[in-house]
């Protein structure tokens, strides 16, 4: 494995495509240590890690996603919320982590909340006297919430893994991230209050209703994605093309911010993410299938985790695992490689696999914002043309704050459980 390892590390400080690197470095080991090996095998693994039919869903969000970024739907929901708190101390960030929380309930896209809420809220934030990195450490730890809030591409992802349901799991990421969403307010409401920075004048309440209005509509995808799961009418997978009809009717049919030319510009990007997603969907498979073929797992468990591991034991290696893993690797490959790795393991332990699920993605978006390569921290340098150090550097606080989340679900798992035990108790 040794060769396997040297080679992925090279690749990347090389500039290499994560797809190519993972790819890349099974065919030199195959070929290196396994010259008979039939590479249509390979091939194989990699289609059925995309041909499961709940990754449907994945593109289904991702137009939903791209419409609504290309409309004025993130606009309306960043005026609703800064109408009703705009005033207080912390008033700018709490609306920016509430317009995140709420947009991850539309687009499920981590780098679409990105885009769309830090786009229109940090030269806010900075007019207002906040630090730079406070802002974007800020932004792209609220919008990891988007890994939470249904429709969760993360929850689909580890859904198809582990054959967990994505119901229930959307269900389950709702109470965390409002907690997390609670959480980052008290933080910021403090900060703010301490350096005297960031109120806005009070809105009237002509000026609160006229917001509501305009940004209710918005709020009808959760209640579409939710509430159509929820009550049966809908799978995760009617639920997610319900999002883009939904999409098309809001941005088309209320707001009339969709051109022709935006509409197939967004269809053309679903297709390039698409493709990056499902690639690195089917190098994850390939890889998982290959550390099991090669019995690496069942070579390293039993020392890590010994012969009867606890249940608490082997939460607790689950969870820095993934942390760990998200801090190198792309979240969907640390999903699709880790989790049939354990997934053995937490079954024999009794853990409730909804309750990992929301501690797997929780460690997702921990890992995702932490040096030294979280992949939200290349799309906000991307984003914000900032120096490197400049987008770490007030990542800490939030962090503190995510791991806090995680012990509480430890400790309290029903905070996770408490809702699709009840809407599913039948």
């Amino acid at each position: 494995m040794a060769l396997l390892c040297i080679s992925m590390i090279i690749m990347l400080l090389f500039g290499f495509p994560f797809m190519v690197v993972l790819l890349g470095s099974l065919m030199l080991y195959l070929t290196v240590y396994m010259p008979a090996f039939q590479f249509p095998i390979l091939v194989q693994q990699v289609l059925t890690g995309v041909t499961p039919s709940a990754m449907v869903c994945i593109p289904m969000f991702i137009l939903s996603a791209n419409l609504i970024t290309s409309g004025k739907s993130a606009e309306k929901l960043i005026r609703m919320v800064q109408s009703f708190v705009g005033h207080i101390p912390g008033g700018l960030p709490i609306t920016a982590t509430a317009s995140c929380t709420l947009f991850g309930g539309v687009s499920g896209s981590t780098q679409a909340t990105v885009a769309a809420i830090g786009g229109t809220m940090r030269p806010m934030l900075l007019k207002a006297g906040y630090p730079s990195s406070f802002t974007i450490g800020l932004i792209i730890n609220a919008s990891d919430i988007a890994y939470l809030i249904p429709p969760s591409i993360g929850f689909i992802v580890y859904g198809v893994a582990t054959s967990t349901s994505i119901g229930k799991l959307f269900l389950a990421g709702i109470i965390p991230g409002l907690l997390i969403l609670f959480l980052f307010s008290l933080y910021s409401y403090f900060y703010s209050k301490i350096l005297k920075i960031g109120q806005y004048p009070k809105a009237n309440w002509g000026e609160r209703i006229q917001a509501l209005k305009d940004g209710l509509p918005v709020m009808g995808f959760p209640l579409v994605i939710i509430g159509g799961i929820y009550t049966g009418i809908f799978s995760p997978t009617e639920a997610a093309a319900a999002s883009v009809a939904y999409a098309l009717m809001l941005e088309v049919g209320l707001y009339r911010s969709l051109t022709k030319e935006k509409i197939v510009d967004a269809f053309l990007q679903t297709g390039v993410i698409t493709g990056v997603v499902f690639v690195l969907v089917g190098a994850g498979q390939a890889l998982s299938w290959m550390l099991s073929f090669l019995r690496i797992p069942q070579e390293i468990m039993p020392i890590i985790l010994g012969i009867d591991p606890s249940m608490l034991k082997v939460t607790v290696v689950v969870i820095i695992s993934y942390f760990v893993a998200c801090m190198f690797l792309d979240p969907i490959v640390a999903i699709y490689v880790l989790s049939p790795i354990f997934h053995p393991y937490v079954a024999a332990a009794g853990i409730d696999p909804v309750l990992l699920g929301t501690l797997v993605c929780i460690q997702v978006a921990i890992g995702s914002a932490t040096p030294p390569f979280g992949c939200d921290i290349f799309t906000a340098q991307l984003l914000f043309r900032r120096p490197y150090f400049e987008v770490i550097a007030h990542t800490p606080p939030f962090i503190i704050i995510l791991l806090l989340v995680t012990a509480l679900l430890v400790i309290f798992p029903n905070i996770a459980l408490f809702l699709p035990n009840t809407a599913f108790i039948n």
